[in-house]
């Protein structure tokens, strides 16, 4: 087990560079291809909003068919329209293959996931689950900081040719080791689509499953498109300070997932979920004071770590809903977190074009955050 889970790490380390390394360079992207800033910003929901789209096919194809091969079909495909994006010569054509990319990101991390949760017991699988957020938030670390630096030195372009060229590195290595794996596989049979998901949403716990990481993502990761632009407001113009910024969120969750085991043996999980909550609200508050970025960084820290104390907990619930078809619960939790991010710059971005500001959503945001820490802190009960 200890081989796969390494493998797995390794490929979502590779993948999860994608995930924050456009944020850095939005004020470069703005300026290269005379669009404004909060126009920019989009691409992160046209990254977000088909990877969320997607997840219910891909889940299902997960629990027919194999999830290794769906992760590096996902990887090759995914690798390739990043390179693509480096080529843009105009904003509706990035946006176009960001969708793509989006879309095809959909099938590593959450099918990784799905599969650790069909060879794992429940009782080590949040161990086994903070590994994987270990090489995701690790990924996000070197995606954003790297891309902020990279920026800096040869432009928003070499962004996506970096990105792009260590995703299909990442899968030649990893092809054999797939081919290893023993996994169970299904029949590709559309039949058990709708069943699956009947399964997963039949389960109580659910609605709070999905509701929690769906507010999480609007009004936690809406705020990070426009990190890049706060800073450049505040007189610092550099892509690199505000990769490092936004890396800091990464930095919280690596904390997180090396003291997880510690916190499991001390506290339970409701009062993880609670304080989760609460700190990502504090941290909301923290932003909306606009405080020098190196408080900043310190900031993002934090809330990297307050929100996987809620989002840890959720998804080890998540692998639960339905045994039978765990790709499709993961997918699910996938389509509601993604949609959440897609939505939360939309949400940002209507407060700065009102006139009203960003530090009311923040405050919002803060609110809803406390409240969905106590929520799921009350509401979700694991079966004896």
């Amino acid at each position: 087990m200890g081989r796969v889970l390494n493998l797995l790490a390794f490929v979502i380390l590779a993948t999860s560079l994608f995930m924050r390394s456009v944020d850095p360079v939005i004020p470069q992207i703005a300026g290269g291809l005379s669009v404004a800033p909060s126009t920019a910003a989009l691409l992160s929901t046209a990254f977000t909003l088909p990877y969320a789209l997607i997840q219910p096919v891909l889940g299902a194809l997960a629990d027919m068919v194999s999830k290794t091969r769906l992760i590096a079909v996902c990887m090759l495909i995914g690798g390739i329209t990043t390179l693509a994006c480096g080529l843009a010569t105009n904003f509706e054509t990035l946006m176009a293959l960001r969708v793509l990319a989006g879309m095809t990101a959909g099938g590593v991390f959450p099918i990784a996931f799905a599969l650790i949760g069909d060879q794992v017991p429940v009782a080590q699988r949040q161990v086994a689950l903070g590994k994987l957020l270990f090489a995701a938030m690790s990924g996000n670390l070197l995606g954003a900081s790297g891309a902020g630096v990279i920026g800096d030195l040869i432009g928003w372009r070499g962004v996506f040719f970096v990105t792009g060229g260590i995703d299909l590195i990442a899968l030649a290595f990893a092809i054999p080791g797939f081919l290893r794996i023993n996994e169970t596989r299904g029949r590709f049979d559309l039949s058990s689509f709708i069943p699956n998901y009947r399964a997963v949403f039949g389960n109580p716990l659910a609605k709070y499953c999905f509701g929690a990481v769906f507010l999480e993502a609007i009004f936690l990761f809406g705020v990070f498109p426009y990190v890049a632009v706060l800073l450049h407001n505040e007189g610092v113009t550099g892509s690199s300070i505000a990769g490092v910024v936004i890396g800091g969120f990464a930095v919280g969750g690596i904390i997180y997932t090396i003291g997880v085991s510690r916190l499991l043996s001390h506290f339970a999980e409701r009062h993880l979920m609670a304080a989760g909550g609460m700190t990502m609200a504090f941290c909301l508050v923290v932003i909306a004071l606009r405080l020098p970025w190196p408080v900043e960084f310190a900031n993002f820290v934090l809330v990297g770590f307050g929100f996987y104390l809620l989002h840890g907990c959720i998804q080890v619930y998540v692998t639960e809903l339905a045994p039978t078809a765990r790709g499709s619960a993961m997918a699910g939790h996938s389509a509601f977190f993604f949609l959440g991010q897609a939505t939360g710059p939309v949400v940002y971005g209507l407060g700065l074009a009102s006139g009203i500001g960003i530090i009311p959503v923040l405050l919002l945001g803060a609110v809803v955050l406390i409240a969905t820490g106590w929520t799921c802190a009350l509401r979700l009960r694991r079966k004896a």
